[in-house]
């Protein structure tokens, strides 16, 4: 696997592949092959596993040292994905800012609330996660999203979060929660260029459905 990494490149390994050759640096002198299989089997796909739970990874025969190399690269997947977007227009690298917020929240079991804190140039200047929930709702006070704001001086937000059912349809709850964090960043000028709802395997965007008028 290694010999053909070096010849042929990574890009040409298949996930169970991928995963392999992840479980052959923590794993010494067994065939890891029918492990990565399994744990595909299990979890689905490759971010799947790599996202899991310490726990139900435990479950499955993933000694600590494997699950450290998992959350090690997972975080350096964001972390690269996250320099495509920081200190830059996000306007003008949308696409960019959608693959990240994917990569951030498309694998998550319990539904994150996060914001992305704006400049006057509409550069990104902080990303955080405002609250967490269950796998359904997220409890999120717009008191709280505008303070915030205030206090790291951003001109504008978007704000994002995940449907872990893997439908990024906007509900009713969602819609109503938008209106009252754009209601009270208007009243100190701030505008809230967009709420995007990430899913499984694609995203609602409010302002290309109109939800935000």
């Amino acid at each position: 696997m290694r010999d053909r990494v070096l010849a042929a490149g990574v890009d040409t390994l298949q996930d169970y592949e991928l995963l392999e050759l992840l479980l052959f640096h923590t794993i010494e002198r067994i065939d890891v092959k029918p492990q990565a299989k399994r744990l595909l089997a299990r979890f689905g796909t490759l971010g799947d596993v790599l996202s899991a739970d310490t726990e139900r990874l435990k479950d499955e025969g993933v000694d600590p040292r494997t699950v450290v190399m998992f959350r090690a690269v997972r975080e350096a997947g964001l972390r690269l994905a996250r320099r495509e977007v920081v200190d830059r227009p996000v306007i003008g690298s949308w696409q960019k800012l959608i693959d990240y917020c994917h990569a951030a929240l498309q694998y998550e079991k319990t539904e994150q609330f996060r914001i992305l804190f704006l400049d006057r140039k509409n550069v990104l200047i902080a990303d955080e996660v405002q609250q967490r929930g269950t796998v359904d709702h997220t409890p999120v006070y717009p008191r709280e999203v505008v303070k915030r704001a205030l206090a790291l001086s951003a001109s504008a937000l978007i704000l994002v979060h995940n449907h872990p059912s893997g439908d990024p349809t906007p509900s009713r709850a969602d819609i109503e929660m938008t209106k009252e964090v754009k209601a009270a960043a208007k009243a100190l000028g701030i505008e809230v260029h967009d709420h995007l709802v990430i899913g499984r395997k694609s995203h609602a965007s409010f302002r290309s459905l109109g939800l935000l008028s």
